[in-house]
């Protein structure tokens, strides 16, 4: 996974989570959640930023005489908003953040990025990285928070982050869902962020367990949740998936998702590989975003993976974030749509 990015209310919420973590049979009760008011997603007109220095619209300036057929092909990943990444290289987040939300905002648009900080990130793998410790990362929160203001935006935090707690130990798996909860809490205090806390993809748990590990990561205070965020699995599949989930959570009227289909044109590769979600061949970019999708709890199909970015050292590519132009074609050029 990569891109290069409980203080109030909580002590019902926390005393749950507590009690799940250290006693996995207990059932506490709480009140019956209740789906997140209209987000941003829902306004009318909704404008996502496209970027005009992007790693794509550079690669197509660079071909364009010499490669002109291809330049046109990366320009179908230029054309389209992709969501922007802050972690551990974001040094000043108040600053970093919101210079961006102010330049996305200042063109009309929405700003959709990525919180991705988390301490023991990625499990120390291709993506490996976060805050070196959790008030570190609490202060990197509430910086970013303050960043984006009273501004308009959505954030999808910590990809991996849930799906990936099995590589953790009892004490580190509870520190994880207290700082996601506190980065909910703190997000969404400020008056127009929407959060979507990251669920993994339709392949990495029963739709039970992740909708039990966005109750812990408190999906009850957050707008709602994301889907195959840096992944291939179909809209139709992702859909399906987080339908399951969202009726698992139990919410009244539901719980809303959003969808990464940034690369997910030819699905997911069917492969014995392990690392099968690893930059594999065949794929193509999936449909652009857009708040106009198949079923009114997904408020929106994003460009969350910025496409052309490597997953990771495999396969001959770079390092994860780094732009890796022949993987970029191939997406465009297998993309089903001009």
């Amino acid at each position: 996974m990569s891109s290069m990015n409980l203080r109030p209310g909580r002590s019902l919420a926390v005393v749950g989570t507590i009690a799940l973590l250290i006693f996995p049979g207990v059932s506490v009760a709480q009140s019956t959640p209740v789906a997140a008011p209209e987000a941003n997603l829902g306004a009318a007109n909704v404008e996502f930023y496209v970027d005009p220095n992007s790693n794509a619209h550079a690669q197509a300036a660079e071909w364009r005489e010499t490669r002109p057929e291809d330049a046109d092909a990366i320009m179908k990943i230029a054309g389209h908003a992709q969501a922007d990444w802050f972690g551990d290289w974001t040094a000043d987040p108040r600053t970093e953040i919101g210079d961006r939300v102010t330049q996305v905002v200042e063109a009309g648009a929405l700003p959709v990025m990525v919180v991705y900080n988390i301490p023991y990130r990625d499990c120390g793998l291709y993506s490996a990285g976060g805050a070196n410790d959790p008030e570190v990362y609490r202060t990197w929160i509430e910086a970013a928070a303050e960043g984006i203001g009273d501004r308009p935006a959505v954030v999808v935090l910590e990809p991996d982050a849930l799906a990936s707690t099995d590589c953790l130990s009892p004490e580190q798996t509870t520190e994880r869902y207290e700082l996601l909860g506190f980065a909910v809490d703190t997000l969404e205090a400020q008056p127009a962020i929407d959060v979507y806390i990251d669920a993994g993809n339709a392949s990495w748990h029963p739709p039970e367990e992740a909708a039990r590990r966005l109750d812990l990561a408190g999906i009850g205070r957050a707008t709602g949740f994301a889907l195959n965020v840096s992944n291939y699995y179909t809209t139709g599949d992702s859909t399906d998936y987080g339908l399951a989930i969202s009726d698992a959570i139990g919410a009244d009227g539901g719980t809303r998702f959003v969808i990464d289909t940034s690369r997910n044109g030819n699905g997911a590769w069917e492969s014995d590989d392990p690392e099968a979600w690893c930059n594999p061949p065949g794929r193509a970019l999936g449909e652009p975003p857009t708040v106009e999708t198949a079923d009114p709890l997904v408020d929106a199909w994003l460009w969350i993976k910025r496409p052309g970015e490597s997953d990771g050292e495999c396969r001959g590519a770079p390092a994860a974030g780094v732009w890796y132009p022949e993987y970029a074609l191939e997406l465009a050029q297998n993309a089903a749509w001009d």
